[in-house]
């Protein structure tokens, strides 16, 4: 890898539902300035992201900010979640956001956990 790790990341992308959905929530959200997605070790499949509404960002977060919505990705989940596109799904199954990613080899029904 060359010096700067982030510019050989693939990068996540936020689906246009996303970033409407995020920036409603923040909106309803006095005080939260942001949407936070992560990776954590657990879940069915071995990994199951996070989701958590947040005021504060870190040095090291990776920042998509649009259209009144910003969403926070940590170094390290990144590099799990590198070519991923974070989606809004409003169907039978009720709302929910998505995470397709490539990198994950298995899912469960739920979409929030995966193996690579």
């Amino acid at each position: 890898m060359g010096m700067d790790a982030k510019t050989d990341m693939k990068s996540v992308e936020v689906s246009d539902a996303a970033i409407r959905r995020v920036a409603s929530i923040l909106r309803d959200e006095p005080g939260k300035t942001a949407l936070r997605v992560a990776v954590e070790g657990g879940g069915c499949s071995g990994f199951s992201y996070t989701f958590d509404l947040v005021d504060n960002q870190n040095d090291d977060d990776v920042v998509i900010a649009r259209d009144g919505a910003k969403v926070l990705i940590d170094e390290i989940s990144l590099v799990y979640m590198g070519g991923s596109v974070i989606d809004f799904v409003d169907d039978l199954m009720g709302q929910s956001f998505q995470i397709r990613n490539p990198n994950a080899v298995a899912s469960c029904g739920c979409g929030t956990s995966f193996s690579i």
